[in-house]
């Protein structure tokens, strides 16, 4: 896992030349009745799970004040009910079976919403073949949790080539650039008194963390909590500013005991807002030194946003990979969500119903 993370700026470069290609259809006929005209999107629909929906997030964080359309990312069996024709539905799924990103994916197919896909195969990239519906083929092989910038990057440009969005091939450069001059101090080979991800996994061990982030990093704060919970195997819990400010720092007050077991991690970056800074400096004075078990940081690098929110991912993922170590795991199993997808899929047989949808699709 450590050496998949390693190469994670390889991997940004490999998606985006994936992308290069890629155009969408004018429109896309499924059936007599159904017809999917592509053109610009009033807004966008992200549908995935776990570690393939996470890109949804980051996206959103990303362009939210740059771009006048919603951008939803949707975790759930169904659609929400203004999803329709004007709606470019993304469905993101690693492997291509994820149950409740191909039930709400086959929802957008029958709204006539504009689709598009991502996987390295299995149902969804069957359907969309079989369709001609727009589909990013993925290089498979990759815990999907390790898979970010495949999963992330084929937003982007699926979003600026349906949406006239300003360019951002110099900001994904400057990233790129932050992240392989970040691998020299998070690799393997350095050790702990430079390597703030192996300094952050030591501080952490015998605590669980608790991630907060604020505007742009509130979706690496919940990225950075996942992977605690998948590659540490432990509990974890994600906030954000200042939202945590109206209720969970209340609970903090009369719960010292509990609050003890966590490890609170900020996200801290150059450029916060002087009203975010105040209130995180604030917290961490009146509530987090005194309550927690320890209180640490996340630094961002680089100059521009996507540097910034990449660069804190990317600590905070190589963190959740040693400190898996620390704790005599192996990060890369997770054998306890394997047994409940194939109980579940024992008990409700959902596969089954969505391969009978599909096949209605199909042959209409």
């Amino acid at each position: 896992m450590l050496g998949i993370v390693e190469h994670f700026p390889e991997l940004c470069v490999d998606a985006l030349n994936l992308c290069k290609p890629f155009t969408f259809p004018k429109e896309v006929r499924i059936s007599g009745e159904r017809l999917i005209r592509y053109r610009t999107p009033r807004q966008v629909v992200v549908t995935g799970m776990g570690g393939s929906a996470i890109g949804g997030d980051i996206l959103k964080d990303w362009l939210e004040d740059r771009i006048p359309i919603p951008i939803q990312v949707n975790r759930e069996y169904h659609l929400p009910a203004y999803a329709d024709p004007s709606s470019l539905v993304v469905a993101v799924s690693y492997s291509g079976n994820t149950e409740e990103t191909l039930s709400a994916y086959l929802e957008a197919v029958e709204r006539g919403c504009m689709t598009l896909s991502l996987s390295s195969g299995g149902l969804l990239e069957d359907f969309n073949r079989r369709l001609g519906l727009p589909h990013f083929k993925l290089p498979g092989g990759y815990p999907p949790r390790s898979a970010m910038p495949y999963l992330f990057l084929p937003l982007m440009v699926g979003l600026q080539k349906l949406w006239a969005i300003d360019s951002f091939e110099s900001e994904v450069d400057e990233a790129i650039k932050v992240v392989k001059e970040l691998r020299e101090e998070i690799k393997r080979t350095t050790l702990s008194g430079t390597n703030p991800a192996k300094q952050l996994a030591v501080a952490l061990k015998g605590s669980l963390p608790m991630v907060c982030g604020y505007g742009p990093f509130k979706a690496i704060a919940l990225r950075i909590k996942t992977q605690f919970n998948e590659n540490s195997k432990t509990p974890a819990k994600v906030e954000s500013f200042s939202e945590l400010n109206h209720n969970e720092t209340a609970g903090w007050s009369g719960a010292k005991d509990i609050t003890r077991l966590f490890s609170v991690i900020l996200i801290r970056s150059e450029d916060e807002p002087p009203e975010i800074r105040a209130r995180i400096e604030l917290t961490r004075r009146l509530i987090f030194d005194e309550g927690a078990h320890k209180v640490l940081e996340i630094r961002t690098r680089g100059d521009g946003r996507l540097a910034k929110m990449l660069s804190a991912m990317y600590i905070g993922d190589s963190a959740s990979v040693y400190l898996g170590i620390l704790k005599g795991f192996d990060p890369t199993p997770i054998p306890v969500i394997e047994e409940l997808k194939r109980q579940l899929e024992m008990r409700v047989n959902k596969t089954s119903e969505l391969k009978k949808r599909i096949e209605r699709l199909v042959s209409t």
